[in-house]
């Protein structure tokens, strides 16, 4: 997301803070969901346009009418590709096992964390920061090992259409690849993971793309000695809740964002803030779940806006 740059960065930042620093020549950008803008549409309102919204803008972040993620929102994970005996050890139900447990009872949804989400809202309502993971389902390579945007599209489409995961308009499906899964449009080159919506049947379906860091783990993870001693797992964790976080106050691409196109997320990109330990050596900087994790920050929407861990935490906007 070449090598000996990555190297540098790695320690410092992580591939997400590499594609929010993707430039475009253009004075207005909208979010692509992959980390970076892209130039606007000539009707798209402009930072400085006045809305209406239920939380405050003008945070280094502002809102463009469109819509947020409500109430509870459920997680879906596609699991595509081998992940008992793949070509990485991350490749296993170890894995399966950390990121419900990220996303399960206790976990990172409803936590302070997430909570920091319940600073953006549409005209009426605040986020509520509050997910969980509801159901799962296994995708033995149905595309191959070879994916394009369109194809991870079709998983998804897939998965609710044959019922193997329900159609549900407020929830958020992750398609999560085993190591040996290519995503061509620049899974490990361009970025670790992504968002998106499409139409199914009268429904806004949410999605996002997460692949195995240990793929590229020079570019997709911020240490390989992680606090779960799984680097897979713990570099997917942090890919995952940027993607989340996200989705909830961006599901279309077209609510909350600032005039280069970074979400809330990627204002964040791979900063961490304080730790316990150092990073490269298992550092972790959040509890969810009953594990220890490392995970980005996540810009605030209040208070002048800033990077923070938890809500109403103190700001690390370096």
């Amino acid at each position: 997301m070449r090598r000996a740059l990555l190297a540098l960065v790695w320690m410092f930042a992580s591939p997400f803070y590499l594609e929010a620093q993707i430039t475009r020549n253009a004075t207005q950008m909208v979010p692509s969901g992959k980390g970076h803008g892209i130039p606007a549409p000539e009707d798209t309102p402009s930072d400085d346009t006045a809305l209406s919204y239920s939380a405050t803008s003008g945070n280094g972040i502002a809102y463009h009418g469109g819509p947020v993620m409500l109430g509870g929102v459920k997680i879906y994970f596609i699991w595509y590709g081998n992940w008992t005996n793949g070509s990485q050890p991350s490749d296993s139900q170890t894995t399966v096992n950390l990121i419900n447990a990220l996303y399960g009872s206790g976990g990172a949804g409803g936590s302070g964390y997430a909570l920091i989400t319940s600073s953006y809202g549409d005209a009426s309502h605040s986020v509520a920061g509050k997910f969980a993971l509801a159901r799962s389902t296994t995708n033995n390579y149905s595309g191959g090992k070879s994916l394009s945007d369109s194809a991870v599209q079709k998983i998804v489409s897939g998965a609710i259409s044959s019922k193997a995961l329900p159609k549900d308009a407020n929830g958020l499906y992750f398609v999560l690849t085993s190591s040996d899964v290519r995503e061509t449009s620049g899974f490990c080159s361009q970025y670790c993971g992504w968002h998106d919506h499409f139409r199914l049947s009268g429904s806004d379906i949410k999605y996002a793309f997460v692949g195995n860091p240990d793929r590229c783990p020079y570019s997709c993870e911020a240490q390989v000695t992680s606090p779960n001693d799984n680097s897979g797992a713990d570099g997917m964790a942090s890919a995952m809740v940027h993607e989340t976080v996200e989705a909830l106050s961006d599901p279309d691409l077209n609510a909350w964002y600032d005039s280069a196109g970074n979400e809330n997320a990627d204002k964040c990109a791979w900063k961490f803030g304080p730790t316990i330990g150092t990073i490269g050596n298992a550092a972790y900087n959040q509890t969810f779940g009953g594990k220890t994790w490392l995970i980005q920050m996540n810009w605030e929407n209040t208070r002048k806006g800033g990077c923070a861990q938890t809500k109403g935490g103190i700001f690390y906007n370096h």
